[in-house]
């Protein structure tokens, strides 16, 4: 008994000694925190440049997973992120009616361009309206790539084949890439075809792709983007907390002031959209 009882002694004054080297308890590690957005946000630079200042403040590493509008989503949907920040509004707003989302937002807007090659051999340089534009594309034999992966541009591509009454699907000329943003334009200048793009990613491509901007301005081209948190009741697993901290600070004055400054080669890609 007496040397138990030393023994126990012994380990108390031990552990009493490493106490003493170290009274605090070690800091938890950095937490962890997904971003579903699409491949126009991460294409164009802007979410390194929107992030940093973020992650820096509140010790959170934010995990950029970039995939089509559709993609993210479906992301969501699972509880595979944390919030999502895409550009199809009726798509967001069956999200939140399905109860996958809460708390939506407006975030910033760009606008989609008509891209083709310079010598235009469709003639819809200059063209008003942009369904009509890629309407005679097709009419005229030249080609067209979509993207063809339910992102939220090729959502918009298809209200537009919609607007004019065609069925690309049934059209000789018609491809699709089935990729991202920055890639698909990438394919439409090696095959010199007609693409439906982001301003965004078209500014910040280097070496910019031998395209033209052809039909551009109007409104039908315009393209708002929100943010959304994914259903902390839906998902338990999800970081709630640290992704209601990021979109209180997107929609901040200074995070709107920071979407409103990033500009590549001196031009202004996104337009901030939240209102107080």
């Amino acid at each position: 008994m007496r040397r138990a009882g030393a023994i126990a002694v012994l380990v108390a004054l031990g552990l009493a000694g490493l106490w003493a080297l170290d009274p605090a308890p070690p800091a938890p590690a950095a937490g962890r925190l997904r971003l579903a957005t699409t491949t126009s946000t991460a294409n164009s630079g802007l979410l390194a440049w929107l992030l940093a200042p973020f992650e820096a403040r509140e010790g959170l590493r934010v995990q950029v997973i970039a995939v089509g509008t559709g993609q993210a989503l479906a992301l969501g949907r699972r509880g595979d992120c944390d919030l999502v920040m895409v550009h199809a509004r009726a798509e967001e707003d069956a999200f939140l009616a399905a109860g996958h989302g809460v708390d939506r937002r407006d975030l910033m807007s760009n606008d989609f361009v008509v891209l083709g090659p310079r010598d235009d051999p469709a003639g819809i340089r200059g063209m008003e309206d942009p369904g009509a534009a890629l309407a005679r594309v097709l009419e005229r034999g030249a080609t067209f790539l979509s993207r063809g992966d339910e992102s939220g541009t090729h959502l918009k591509e298809r209200a537009l084949w919609a607007r004019v009454g065609v069925d690309p699907e049934r059209r000789r000329g018609y491809l699709k890439a089935g990729d991202g943003m920055a890639r698909c334009i990438e394919v439409a200048h090696q095959k010199q075809a007609y693409v439906l793009a982001d301003r965004g990613t078209w500014l910040a491509m280097a070496p910019r792709p031998d395209l033209a901007v052809l039909v551009e301005g109007h409104p039908s081209l315009r393209n708002p983007y929100g943010v959304i948190l994914v259903n902390p009741a839906r998902h338990p697993h999800v970081n709630a907390e640290g992704a209601r901290r990021l979109l209180d600070w997107l929609t901040s004055p200074e995070g709107q002031a920071r979407i409103g400054a990033f500009r590549v080669g001196g031009e202004v890609l996104f337009h901030p959209l939240a209102r107080e």
